[in-house]
C-alpha cells in the first residue's frame, strides 16, 4: 500500500534506460564516413547538431528524423547528395538506434519497484509514439506506472497539460530526469519539484544551465539514490 499521495514522474530515455549511447555509436560511424569532407570531427559534429536541431522542430524525434539528418548533414559537408551506398548506410545507422532490447540504467530494476510501493509513478517521455512505446514494452517496467504519456515535445505546455489531466498537486509532484532542457527547467516553470540525475551520454542538445541555488531541484548522482529520498 502506498504511504502517501506523492507523485514521481519519470523521464524514460537516459533516465530509465540507455538511449543516446546508441545514437552516439551511430554518429561515430557517420563521422568516419564524412571525415574526407570535414576539417575535423568537431566541425562535422557541429553541422550534424545544427541539422538535428532544425529537423527536431519540424519532424520531431526518433530514428526517421535521425536518418533524415544524417543525409542532410552529409550533403552539407560533401557538397553533393549521398549516393545509394551512403543512403543505405544512413538507413542502417538509423535502424540501429531502435533495437528491441533496452539496457536499463544501473539501479532502475531494483529501485523502481520499491518506489512504486510508496508513491504513484508516471512516465513522461518525448519522441515517436511507436518507438517510445516499443521501448517501454521491452523494458519490463510498465507495471510500475499509473500512466504513461508520450508527447512530441516536453515543454511548459506539456507539463501544464499533464498536471491538469492527471489532477496533480504540484507541490507533491517530482519530475525525475537527466535532461536540464526537457526534464528540469520546464517542470520547474510549471511549478513541479524536480530531481536531476545526470547521464554522461545525454544528448548534447538537451543541455542547459541549472540554477544550483534552486532548492526545488534535488541533484543525485545515481538512480538508486532515489530510494534514500523517496
Amino acid at each position: 500500500m502506498r504511504l502517501d499521495d506523492q507523485v514521481l514522474i519519470f523521464d524514460a530515455d537516459d533516465t530509465l534506460w540507455e538511449n543516446n549511447l546508441r545514437f552516439e555509436r551511430a554518429i561515430d560511424a557517420f563521422l568516419a564516413e564524412v571525415a574526407p569532407f570535414a576539417p575535423d570531427r568537431v566541425a562535422a559534429r557541429a553541422v550534424l547538431d545544427g541539422v538535428e536541431t532544425a529537423n527536431a522542430k519540424v519532424h520531431g524525434y526518433g530514428a526517421e528524423m535521425f536518418r533524415r539528418s544524417l543525409g542532410e548533414a552529409f550533403e552539407l559537408l560533401a557538397h553533393r547528395p549521398p549516393g545509394e551506398g551512403e543512403r543505405d548506410l544512413f538507413a542502417l545507422l538509423a535502424a540501429s538506434v531502435t533495437a528491441a532490447e533496452v539496457e536499463l540504467i544501473a539501479g532502475v530494476a531494483e529501485t523502481l519497484p520499491r518506489l512504486a510501493l510508496r508513491h504513484h509513478l508516471l512516465v513522461l517521455t518525448k519522441g515517436d509514439q511507436r518507438e517510445q512505446q516499443a521501448k517501454l514494452d521491452a523494458s519490463g517496467l510498465l507495471g510500475h506506472f499509473r500512466s504513461v504519456h508520450i508527447v512530441p515535445e516536453k515543454d511548459l505546455t506539456a507539463y501544464q497539460q499533464l498536471i491538469t489531466g492527471q489532477a496533480l498537486a504540484a507541490e507533491r509532484t517530482w519530475m525525475i530526469g537527466n535532461s536540464p532542457k526537457s526534464d528540469i527547467l520546464p517542470a520547474r516553470s510549471a511549478g513541479l519539484n524536480a530531481v536531476f540525475i545526470p547521464n554522461q551520454h545525454t544528448w548534447v542538445l538537451e543541455g542547459a544551465e541549472l540554477d544550483l541555488a534552486d532548492t526545488g531541484v534535488l541533484h543525485l548522482s545515481s538512480f538508486a539514490e532515489l530510494g534514500e529520498h523517496f
